[in-house]
């Protein structure tokens, strides 16, 4: 099943042959190009959504930032459009498009790790879970995602939330500088030195400016053992639970903690539950005291408090291979957990029609909301809900059920939601929405816009959720819903 159109396809000539004379361009590359037909092709144009099956006229493997050049100026030769590949999670399946050009950055997982100065440098080939494994070999980790899987790149464009957000902010809080590719063939970094325009628009802009071949994060002492939090209760008592969520979350959590709330069904099969996970990084007496609480709230079916590995909480043993299963996903910040929402919650959950649904209610509080709203391009810098309701099915026949099942949820939920979305939740349709822009950016909009126009005036980097729309258009878009 094909997601709905991202920009304008352009079909071409090119011989779809590796001897094309219309292909000289990409000959003579650090890596490979792969066409239609070759060894790899098929695994490389996979992404995790396996409601997208583009077929791209041919794919980049990237291995310098010459053979980005190289592909960007091929690409604007030929017409094409550009997708570009890091760990292909994005639910809107943006990394790979139909007749253009694809460039799989995977072969870039270069690390250098500088211990005196806490930072490393990382090729954005590498997914959270080989960056964390390096990292943590030194007890140092830097603001990943939550999934060792995910590319280190597009989570981070996106503003990157995560287990440390509420101790260390968001992924793009902790980006010291970025090597990029721009639309005219620069090789630049973006720094607090360098390019500072652009990079302030990195940090949570998406691939709008170009692409992104390194990055150097600032690493902290985590680890490597940390507490791991899993409680799980009776979906029956899903509104009380849910109550004493907010209760818990109210009383003012330190920043050590982060922690999140699940309605779903459990992957063994023995049926639904409400599920509390999170991360304590304080020691492990602290995080007892402070999940106290949780520990002896209601009747748990299990409790698992304890040392836990940071790295198994990014790779967790009993995680599931979602990699070509359909996936939708909608979500927005919730004004407040009142009890309707509650009740519009469970109810939704109830609703859904197989065991491959859920509901997740995400804490932010903490590091995240001391910095100031136009710091970067992420304006969402208060404590409070981020509600998902997603879907991962194995059967591709059912994709429009579950798809509806999303979309009905955050239409019932509408009416709880806060004027804000974060970028890297952005389905579907949505991205096509110039509301979604505004909501995801706020008052940060404007300066990303203007940046845009002097880094990719001709929007040649669009597969995102993109803003190329004039300053006069963003002025009418609505900062309500």
């Amino acid at each position: 099943m094909e997601g709905p159109s991202l920009g304008s396809t352009t079909r071409n000539n090119i011989q779809e042959q590796p001897d094309s004379s219309a292909a000289r361009g990409l000959e003579g590359l650090d890596g490979e190009v792969l066409w239609p037909g070759a060894d790899g092709f098929d695994e490389a144009r996979s992404i995790e959504n396996g409601r997208f099956d583009r077929c791209p006229t041919a794919i980049v493997c990237c291995a310098s930032n010459d053979d980005v050049v190289a592909a960007i100026s091929f690409a604007r030769e030929h017409d094409l459009e550009i997708a570009i590949k890091g760990g292909g999670h994005h639910v809107a399946g943006l990394a790979v498009c139909e007749g253009g050009l694809m460039l799989d950055m995977s072969r870039l997982k270069t690390i250098d790790i500088d211990l005196e100065a806490r930072v490393v440098r990382a090729g954005t080939g590498l997914t959270w879970g080989e960056l964390i494994g390096a990292t943590q070999a030194h007890g140092l980790a830097t603001a990943s995602g939550t999934t060792a899987t995910v590319g280190i790149a597009g989570l981070t464009l996106g503003g990157g939330l995560g287990l440390m957000m509420a101790k260390h902010g968001y992924a793009a809080d902790n980006l010291l500088a970025a090597r990029v590719v721009t639309a005219d063939g620069r090789v630049l970094t973006a720094s607090e030195d360098e390019h500072r325009d652009l990079f302030w628009a990195l940090r949570g802009g998406g691939g709008n400016f170009g692409v992104v071949t390194e990055l150097t994060f600032r690493l902290h002492p985590i680890g490597p053992v940390v507490t791991g939090v899993m409680v799980a209760h009776p979906i029956e008592d899903a509104a009380d639970v849910l109550h004493f969520y907010r209760e818990f979350t109210d009383s003012g959590l330190s920043d050590d903690l982060v922690i999140a709330v699940m309605l779903c069904h459990l992957p063994d099969g023995s049926g639904a539950r409400v599920l509390f996970t999170g991360v304590h990084f304080g020691s492990e007496e602290d995080a007892l005291r402070e999940l106290e609480p949780m520990r002896t709230f209601g009747s748990p079916v299990s409790v698992s408090i304890g040392p836990t590995p940071y790295i198994t909480l990014l790779n967790p043993p009993e995680a599931e291979d979602t990699k070509g299963r359909g996936a939708s996903l909608k979500s927005s910040f919730l004004r407040e957990l009142s009890d309707e929402a509650i009740q519009a919650i469970t109810r939704s959950f109830a609703a859904s029609p197989s065991p491959w649904c859920s509901v997740l209610l995400e804490h932010f509080h903490g590091a995240l909301t001391r910095v100031p709203v136009d710091a970067t391009p992420i304006p969402y810098r208060k404590a409070g809900h981020n509600l998902l309701a997603f879907a991962f099915w194995p059967d591709l026949d059912t994709s429009g059920e579950h798809m509806a099942w999303t979309d009905q949820t955050y239409e019932t939920l509408w009416p709880f939601f806060d004027d804000y979305v974060f970028p890297n939740y952005v389905d579907g349709a949505l991205l096509e929405d110039k509301a979604t822009a505004r909501r995801a950016y706020g008052p940060n909009l404007e300066r990303l816009m203007r940046i845009k126009t002097t880094y990719d005036p001709e929007n040649i980097f669009h597969l995102n959720l993109n803003f190329a729309h004039t300053a006069t258009e963003a002025e009418h878009i609505p900062k309500t819903h």
